[in-house]
């Protein structure tokens, strides 16, 4: 359970963030007006969007480098490059944590050297970033009346993922636990895994919105007790004692989400862990043989959604060419409920309709378009209950739990 090793990276972003210190600003600085104007982006954004006109000026501008907290944009690069020849994808796999921590650096020193920020960490993305003019919103008007207004506003969701609880169906025929405070009991003691949200703003995110909603873990508390829930000292509510008795009760910790999902999935095992990870890892059920499936019925709550942002940087040196990438991102506007969509995803037909959609279309990724059909073994996404994070108390909140964790896991 013990692990404080990682504390450092959240550390440095929290310094980095205190260092910019102060709060929006209610107009934008001379130097980024003057870019948003010769950019069109922003309040001077035309309507409708002239593609033709931001088609020509990319491929003049001739590169767009995107900072990014997915590995898999990578993946994007070669079939925008096959559409738009002359234009060069460059992107950096930084990690969430990272990929604002590098913004944030850069940008206080005077450096302009990203078109495209793609992360999550809805709290620090919503006020570090956009609230502080770090990062301009853009949403492709050919594809917006299919996008639902709070996923493109005050910022574009590129994709929404879920944390879920997964058990070992080797093992199991069913769920081996019907509420989440089961894993803080003695027979699950050392049986639950999870990798460092310290050093993942996705994993992060989902314990800040366990932690968000005390009245509803107060509740399943006492729906597996009978008893109402006795804090224990120090511990101001029933989110946070769920975080304290969770981490007391031997909580593997680990570095990575592909980790976690082995040690829940892999075959062979007599008393395998539920793992609490991203729904996407169900994908190596297939590709490594694991045998994970996601607990359901779950008391209080199935999934833990998260969204990751897509904006264009300040002051990026190709501004168009963040416009057309980012319209790529979104896949093609051809696409209809109805669009026959098969694997494999990124090759063939279903690459050229999916676009910048099919590294992330899979079973746990969700476009923020309602046109866009599921993926075969994604259905589940829409039965499983779910809370969603929340910008503002990730922003005012997650410090606290930060700390809480610190102290907890280091004890």
């Amino acid at each position: 359970m013990k692990n404080i090793v990682s504390a450092g990276m959240f550390g440095c972003l929290a310094i980095v963030l205190v260092l910019a210190g102060g709060v929006a600003a209610e107009e934008y600085p001379p130097e980024m007006d003057a870019w948003l104007q010769a950019a069109k982006l922003g309040p001077y954004e035309e309507s409708p969007q002239n593609w033709a006109e931001i088609e020509k000026l990319a491929k003049e501008e001739g590169e767009v480098v995107i900072y990014s907290a997915s590995s898999r944009i990578a993946k994007v690069a070669p079939e925008f490059e096959k559409k738009y020849p002359g234009i060069k994808v460059t992107s950096f796999d930084l990690g969430s944590v990272k990929t604002i921590e590098k913004t944030v650096g850069e940008q206080e020193a005077g450096l302009y050297n990203a078109d495209i920020i793609t992360t999550g960490g809805s709290g620090q993305v919503i006020h570090e970033l956009l609230g502080k003019h770090r990062i301009v919103n853009f949403v492709p008007d050919m594809v917006a009346d299919n996008i639902p207004q709070d996923l493109q506003d005050p910022l574009l969701v590129r994709i929404n993922e879920a944390i879920v609880f997964l058990y070992n169906t080797e093992v199991y025929d069913a769920p081996p636990i019907k509420n989440l405070w089961e894993l803080t009991t003695p027979e699950w003691k050392g049986r639950a895994v999870i990798k460092n949200p310290l050093e993942s703003l996705s994993n992060f995110m989902g314990i800040c919105t366990i932690v968000q909603h005390a009245d509803e873990m107060a509740e399943a508390y006492k729906k597996f007790t009978g008893e109402e829930i006795v804090l224990s000292d120090g511990v101001p509510d029933a989110g946070y004692e769920f975080i304290y008795r969770l981490l007391h009760n031997d909580l593997v910790i680990l570095k990575s989400g592909s980790k976690v999902a082995a040690a829940s999935g892999k075959k062979g095992q007599e008393a395998p862990p539920i793992g609490i990870t991203s729904y996407t890892y169900l994908r190596y059920n297939d590709s490594k043989e694991y045998v994970n499936a996601i607990i359901t019925g779950f008391e209080p709550v199935d999934s833990l959604i998260y969204p990751t942002y897509t904006a264009v940087a300040r002051q990026a040196p190709h501004p168009n060419a963040a416009k057309l990438f980012t319209a790529f991102l979104m896949g093609d506007p051809e696409i209809t409920l109805d669009s026959v969509i098969e694997p494999p995803y990124t090759e063939g037909k279903s690459a050229e309709l999916l676009q910048g959609l099919a590294p992330y279309y899979e079973p746990g990724s969700m476009s923020p378009r309602d046109d866009v059909p599921l993926p075969k073994g994604g259905e589940l996404w829409n039965e499983l209950s779910s809370w969603t994070v929340d910008p503002d108390f990730m922003w005012y909140e997650g410090p606290k739990v930060q700390d809480f964790w610190i102290q907890e896991s280091s004890m």
